[in-house]
């Protein structure tokens, strides 16, 4: 029943996880009494290219405190692990991999290559789950899935049949983003945009003056545009004019559209259908020529001349230097400023480019059965109410997103992730992973137990990171209702990005990261637990550093040394006969049940940060403090020693159930020392107390 002097996290944790995994209580089907209620969480799948970090030790330990929390309450609760397989953003980290050691992805045969990166996966993917039950991650191992798992590619298929079936799904010749390091088109959402300031030309072009960013691209026009208002240029419209260029005179049509704004420059557009998303949109409304003047490699080709073979920024100076020669160039504005595309990854601008065979999803259009589109469908399920988002102001931004939504290339030119399963194509492009984990609730309870998905399936919470609302979240939902006719998730619980002290991102060039493994080393697992909660509202940026999560291992070390305290002054303790408090031992009592009460609203409304603060403060301040204090004295006295023993225990075997969910394993560890009546197995299954 006795406590060691002092508590050490490293000789406890391991061991209680494994009286944990040896109870099978992470198993919604081997939990205590009957449970009439399902709650059901589904982990984000971390991607398994590498250790897990300090934003994963943030949704491991929310999604953590939510379920150890809803399971005292009684509930069926299952939370089902996986990992991801992650696609181009495992590619990306095994490419540095290959550049260490002289190597080059193209170097390597497609089969080769995608054996060594699923060997190279497997293997991070054993030393994540490690790293998971490291940081006390409650979940059932015995149904952990694998974006990868056969019988998980098959419901992906399936998926990509039916949208297919329901003429949503559509292959042809498109613009894409292209990213000319990794050699893969990227989705809208894979793309980051920049602000830079660059040279605006304004060229003489045939009887116009037009202003441009991209010289370089001139060889690829196959159309000027004007807007059909502008007053300007009306006689010009559906005409031909003859223009001299670099390359000799040529002539070109004028065209009128909607989409071009009379108040940028003159007014008079260059249209590139082949490098610009805009001007290929334009090209396919006035059915005009693809003439592709830039290839994969970022270089210019064949058809520019003397051109060939120089890189873009190489060629942009080239052609400005020429232009400037033979008297094309009015003027020059170098303080413009405008938006660039880069590479979500590694920073490279995006060259859009055009794809033969991408395949695309509609997002705004009907299926053939009538339903409402993707997006309808989803937005229709949050504007009724059948979606929360915590915090609410994310339900604007999700809105504002989804009226702008634009149709979903689903294909990569990489070797690692799911085949695009496509008989007339032999390619080999893969599907784009969110296209599978946009699957990921219903399809890893579909394809485990029988009643998985009839008992937990629509989940109850999505615990995620903001930044990934769209690139996930959004598209969970489109696909979930689409599949399953049902919303995939009741609430959306959103949290902030990790930030150090001074409020900066963490970035290893920066030097600031903290590594939640090296600090739970140092310090335990519950101290940093209580320091990713305390103070981390919903939504916003969580602040970490060593001296907040030093801070609560000294917490820790209170709730030992407390618990030692009481422990040691109830080896004579009686449960039979009637204890006799006295009328401040009930007023004690009676704030204890007030404060509990608070604190189950505030884990309710998912407000842990300050569920856990409640907790820190009552146990520090009010029970360490006051009550232990004052009744040190009683605990020497043979009347009133017996009230204050059973006072001393209520309040710390309620307060280690209160405190269970952010600090399990030092809880867990008391807990088995406790001398109560009708003890449980484990903590992790007690009642919550009322």
């Amino acid at each position: 029943m006795e406590l060691d002097k002092q508590y050490n996290p490293k000789s406890t944790e391991d061991k209680i996880y494994k009286l944990w995994e040896k109870s099978g209580f992470f198993n919604p089907d081997k939990l205590p009494n009957k449970r009439k209620k399902s709650f059901c969480i589904i982990m984000p799948p971390p991607n398994a290219n590498g250790s897990l970090h300090i934003g994963h030790a943030v949704f491991v330990t929310l999604q953590d405190i939510i379920i150890r929390y809803q399971r005292m309450m009684g509930k069926k609760t299952l939370w089902l692990p996986g990992a991801d397989h992650a696609g181009f953003e495992t590619q990306v980290v095994f490419e540095k991999k290959l550049e260490k050691e002289g190597r080059t992805r193209f170097q390597i045969p497609r089969e080769q290559l995608y054996r060594e990166i699923l060997k190279f996966t497997l293997e991070n993917k054993k030393i994540m789950e490690d790293q998971l039950r490291k940081l006390g991650a409650s979940c059932d191992w015995s149904r952990e899935k694998f974006t990868l798992d056969s019988e998980i590619v098959k419901i992906v298929y399936q998926i990509f049949e039916k949208l297919k079936k329901d003429g949503l799904l559509y292959k042809g010749k498109r613009i894409v983003n292209w990213c000319t390091k990794h050699q893969t088109s990227l989705s809208d959402l894979e793309v980051k945009y920049q602000e830079k300031r660059a040279p605006l030309y304004y060229i003489k072009y045939g009887p116009f003056v037009l202003a441009t960013v991209r010289l370089e691209t001139k060889f690829g026009d196959t159309a000027l545009a004007v807007n059909p208002k502008d007053k300007r240029y009306k006689n010009y419209i559906g005409k031909t004019v003859e223009a001299e260029g670099l390359l000799g005179k040529f002539k070109i049509k004028v065209i009128a559209d909607e989409t071009v704004d009379p108040n940028f420059g003159t007014g008079v557009v260059k249209v590139t259908p082949a490098h610009d998303p805009v001007d290929f949109e334009m090209g396919q409304r006035h059915n005009l020529e693809i003439k592709q003047v830039i290839d994969f490699n970022g270089r210019l080709n064949e058809k520019t001349g003397p051109y060939a073979g120089l890189k873009v920024e190489e060629a942009r100076k080239k052609v400005a230097e020429d232009m400037e020669k033979r008297g094309m160039i009015v003027k020059v504005d170098n303080n413009y400023k405008h938006r660039v595309a880069l590479c979500y990854k590694c920073g490279t601008v995006i060259e859009p480019m055009v794809l033969d065979n991408q395949w695309f999803i509609k997002m705004t259009e009907k299926p053939k059965t009538g339903k409402l589109s993707l997006r309808d469908a989803a937005v229709k399920a949050v504007k009724g109410g059948e979606i929360e988002f915590i915090p609410k102001r994310f339900e604007k931004i999700f809105f504002l997103w989804m009226k702008n939504i634009r149709d979903w290339n689903i294909s990569r030119q990489i070797v690692w992730g799911i085949p695009i399963p496509d008989e007339k194509d032999k390619t080999g492009d893969v599907f784009d992973t969110w296209f599978s984990s946009g699957q990921w609730p219903f399809a890893t309870l579909m394809t485990n137990q029988k009643n998985d998905f009839k008992n937990f399936y629509p989940t109850s919470v999505m615990e995620t990171g903001w930044d990934i609302l769209f690139f996930w979240v959004a598209r969970m939902l489109m696909l979930g209702i689409y599949a399953t006719g049902k919303i995939p998730f009741k609430k959306v619980y959103l949290h902030g990005l990790v930030r150090d002290k001074d409020r900066q991102k963490m970035s290893k060039s920066k030097g600031n990261i903290v590594d939640p493994l090296g600090v739970i080393d140092i310090y335990g697992t519950d101290a940093l637990r209580m320091a990713l909660v305390v103070g981390n509202t919903p939504g916003n940026d969580i602040i970490i550093f060593e001296e907040k999560i030093r801070g609560y291992r000294n917490f820790a070390n209170k709730i030992w040394n407390a618990s030692r305290f009481v422990l040691m002054n109830l080896k004579d303790y009686e449960f039979s006969g009637k204890t006799n408090f006295t009328k401040k031992d009930k007023k004690i009592l009676k704030n204890l049940s007030k404060f509990v009460k608070e604190t189950t609203k505030l884990m309710e409304l998912f407000k842990f940060y300050a569920a856990a603060g409640k907790i820190y403060h009552y146990f520090w301040h009010t029970f360490c403090d006051k009550i232990i204090e004052e009744n040190k004295k009683r605990l020497n006295n043979p009347k009133e020693k017996r009230a204050a023993q059973a006072l001393l225990l209520a309040i710390l075997a309620t307060n280690l159930k209160l405190l269970h969910p952010f600090m399990p394993f030092i809880t867990e560890e008391i807990y088995q020392k406790l001398p109560i009546k009708n003890k449980k197995k484990c903590l992790m299954v007690e009642n919550w107390p009322d």
